[in-house]
This record gives C-alpha cells, sequence and structure tokens, in this order.
C-alpha cells in the first residue's frame, strides 16, 4: 500500500512568536511547513523551507507558494499569522500607519489565499486559517484599536465567506481570536497589566494559540469558527 504523501502548511509571519510556535506544532503534526516573513532565517529542517520577505507585497505571496509547490508538491493548510497592531486614538493614525496595516493585515491574506486555494482544491481539500484579535467582538476603552478592528474584523468576516463558499468543495476556513499573548512584541514590565485584563488573570502563551489552531486543524466537523482564545475576555470583564 502505497504510504499518503506528507502533507503541508504555510505559516506567515513564521519567524518568532505565534509564527514560530505554530512551525514546531506543525512539524509535531508531522507537516513539511513553508515559513515566511521578512526576516525569517535559513532552517536546518529538510521539513522546512523558509521564504523571506514582506507578505503584504504580490510577488512575496507567489513565491511562497511557487516555492513550497517546488519543494515539497502540495499545500494542505495556510496560516495567516502574519500582521500588525496599532494602537492609537483614532484621530492619530497616520496614512502610513493605514497603509502598513490594510497592508500586511489584509492585503497579506487576501493575495496569499488566492494562491493556496487552487491547490488545495486541485487535490480535493484544504484548511485555512486566520489569527485574529478579540477586541473585534469586545472593544475596550484602554486598548484605541480602530485599525485592528477595521482589518481584523473583515478578516473574520472573510472566514466565515470562504467557509461557505468552499464547504462543498473540501476547503474548510476558521479563524482564531486572541487575548494578549506572551510573545517578543510585549516587554516584561507591560505583562503584569496586560494580565490584569483578562478575566482568567494571566496572558496567553503561545502555546495557547498553538494547540487551538491544532485542535482546529484536526476538527473537519467545523468550519466558519472564530474561536476566541483570549481568557475569557469576549465573554465579558
Amino acid at each position: 500500500m502505497n504510504a499518503q504523501p506528507q502533507k503541508v502548511a504555510v505559516i506567515t509571519g513564521a519567524s518568532q512568536g505565534i509564527g514560530a510556535g505554530l512551525v514546531t506544532a506543525y512539524r509535531k503534526l508531522g507537516y513539511s511547513v513553508v515559513a515566511t516573513s521578512r526576516s525569517i532565517a535559513e532552517s536546518d529542517d529538510p521539513g522546512v523551507l523558509t521564504v523571506q520577505g514582506d507578505i503584504s507585497d504580490r510577488a512575496t505571496a507567489e513565491r511562497v507558494i511557487t516555492e513550497g509547490v517546488a519543494r515539497f508538491g502540495r499545500i494542505d493548510t495556510l496560516i495567516n499569522n502574519a500582521g500588525v497592531f496599532i494602537a492609537k486614538p483614532f484621530t492619530d493614525y497616520t496614512e502610513e500607519d493605514y497603509d502598513t496595516v490594510l497592508g500586511l493585515n489584509l492585503a497579506g491574506f487576501f493575495r496569499i489565499s488566492q494562491l493556496a486555494i487552487p491547490h488545495m482544491l486541485e487535490q480535493g481539500g484544504g484548511h485555512i486559517v486566520q489569527i485574529t484579535t478579540s477586541l473585534v467582538d469586545h472593544a475596550n476603552s484602554n486598548v484605541p484599536s480602530v485599525l485592528a478592528s477595521l482589518t481584523k474584523g473583515g478578516l473574520q468576516s472573510a472566514t466565515k465567506s470562504l467557509a461557505i463558499e468552499y464547504a462543498g468543495r473540501g476547503i474548510r476556513s476558521n479563524a482564531v481570536a486572541l487575548g494578549t499573548i506572551k510573545t517578543p512584541m510585549h516587554p516584561e514590565s507591560t505583562h503584569e497589566t496586560l494580565a490584569a485584563m483578562h478575566p482568567v488573570g494571566r496572558m496567553g502563551e503561545v502555546s495557547d494559540i498553538a494547540d487551538a489552531v491544532v485542535y482546529l486543524e484536526n476538527a473537519p466537523f467545523v468550519t466558519g469558527e472564530i474561536l476566541h482564545v483570549d481568557g475569557g475576555q469576549s465573554a465579558g470583564h
């Protein structure tokens, strides 16, 4: 009997924090991984292909998919993890802020997803996961974040739309909506304050997010789901 071909996951924003945790999690699942970010270093793991570049640039998205298929022959899962968060009062946002946030959070998702889906359809199915923020569902007066809500809220709606459009063709689409996670983005001096913003009294760990994504990967009856991994924030405070 022929062995099943090894599945392949594409992970954006993969050089540190949640993205790096997801690379490790998918390797543990037995997947080959195409990992991309602006600053990602080469990997000595033959099951990991790294591609440097800005995911808001279509040329990067094209390279990631083309090189991934050339190396591993297929694409089964796409994790749209790359993103940027800029918290400012609404009228303080600059044109540059707007372009940066829309470029990474929306254009990056749009371009690479468009390029990955035809490969998923070719093999009869696949899975797309967006990483969003639970601030979309509970605005917080202490965290002015209209650009995050504008873009990540769009991703959550797109997640459901993709799920329905492709439900009959074997492609699932889900999202994980985060609370505040311990990553290099947050200096240790801020951890106590950030922990207090969650009803459970702590920040999330990268492993909390990786576990949630792995759950979705192994849940064939789940699509169109926005899974809140936010220490209870979206439920109330």
